[in-house]
């Protein structure tokens, strides 16, 4: 790196905004620090207006996380404040800006920032999701404009980069999704399970994240309904705020006859309390229609819970490459076969070991090794 004042300024969510991005934002720029590397974190001071926002709140109730400098700088859809933050970042002078991108609605304000901050800054997009799971007609000149700006990307799977591959020619680090080094520790199941009230003899299968039609959750209800009938003693979690109409899952579960077999907890969950539902489950099952990449898998490695995934690109490579579960069809058929396969006292047996011995390929140590020798 050249004599600046610092070297890399991530652009994203960070506290006290919550979710995954932002607790992925936190842990890059600490594994940038390991590294030697001078970071800073610029998040927004306004990110989603209100009426665009489907959750409760955009922001978390933990404390900021330690030893990371982190600036509300950014009005994510007012363009009359982004000149002044171009030149706040000229006075910055930072080596690299990493722009975390997951959504169109960022491409604008993000692609004025990377086209104004000056040649002598190298603009990259890390890239969570470029092609939307719900499409939109400006998404794909959206995308173009912000990536025009950008030198590089960095995805977190294959998959993403075959996307942005269709549009640009530009190099790309196709990554992985790290598994986060400050989750919680795991607890035994018997604890996890008291601590949610749960049966210590039943089994327990898990839908763990914001509900969204994408998701497949419908689907994963009737394989569970059709499971469930030669297996009376397991229970279905559902785990998550809904991002659509929840009435819409509570009539499949109620015309099922599935209400005392379907748990459901309809919030946000933040890291502590979603370490309960991880250990005192017997597999996640992820029945997406659509996904890009998921952040759900890392953590279900950190706890050590065998994954079902849907049969699509952008979850199957660690399922594939570790043995670590079981991949299905997007149908209700075949999910229900592979929650009996899943579920077998052996398989859990093999799956978790799997895990156990592939967990240090996904570290942000090795990760960000990787992004530090594809930028410098």
């Amino acid at each position: 790196m050249h004599n600046k004042s610092i070297d890399y300024l991530i652009i994203g969510p960070a506290h006290p905004y919550r979710g995954g991005i932002a607790e992925t934002n936190h842990e890059l720029a600490l594994a940038f620090k390991k590294n030697g590397k001078k970071v800073q974190i610029w998040t927004f001071n306004k990110l989603y207006p209100k009426f665009i926002f489907p959750g409760k709140t955009q922001f978390s109730n933990q404390n900021a996380p330690k030893n990371i400098d982190i600036k509300r700088m950014i009005h994510a859809y007012s363009p009359f404040q982004w000149h002044s933050v171009v030149k706040e970042i000229k006075a910055l002078n930072p080596e690299v800006i990493i722009f975390r991108y997951w959504t169109p609605f960022l491409a604008i304000c993000y692609g004025y920032i990377a086209r104004n901050v000056g040649s002598n800054i190298k603009c990259i997009g890390m890239v969570d999701n470029w092609i939307p799971h719900e499409n939109k007609i400006l998404d794909k000149f959206l995308n173009n404009y912000f990536g025009n700006g950008c030198s590089s990307f960095i995805t977190l799977s294959k998959s993403v980069a075959n996307e942005i591959k269709l549009n640009f020619s530009k190099p790309i680090l196709k990554g992985f999704h790290p598994i986060n080094e400050f989750l919680p520790f795991p607890i035994s199941k018997i604890e996890a399970r008291k601590n949610l009230n749960l049966s210590s003899n039943a089994s327990y299968i898990l839908f763990f994240g914001l509900i969204r039609k994408y998701k497949g959750l419908d689907l994963l209800i009737d394989a569970f309904s059709i499971y469930q009938k030669k297996n009376k003693n397991t229970y279905l979690l559902i785990v998550g705020e809904f991002y659509e109409n929840k009435n819409k899952y509570l009539r499949i579960i109620n015309n099922l006859g599935l209400e005392n077999k379907v748990v459901l907890y309809p919030d946000f969950v933040d890291s502590d309390q979603a370490r309960n539902f991880f250990c005192a489950s017997d597999c996640v099952a992820q029945t997406y229609r659509s996904a890009s990449q998921s952040g759900v898998t890392p953590v279900a490695y950190h706890y050590g819970l065998p994954i079902l995934v849907s049969n699509l690109n952008g979850l199957i490579k660690p399922i594939k490459n570790d043995d670590s579960g079981i991949i299905t069809e997007i149908n209700s058929t075949s999910i229900a076969k592979g929650l009996n396969e899943i579920l077998q006292p052996k398989s859990l047996i093999k799956f978790r070991k799997n895990i156990q011995s592939s967990r240090s390929n996904y570290s942000w140590k090795k990760f960000n090794q990787q992004m530090i020798h594809f930028i410098e």
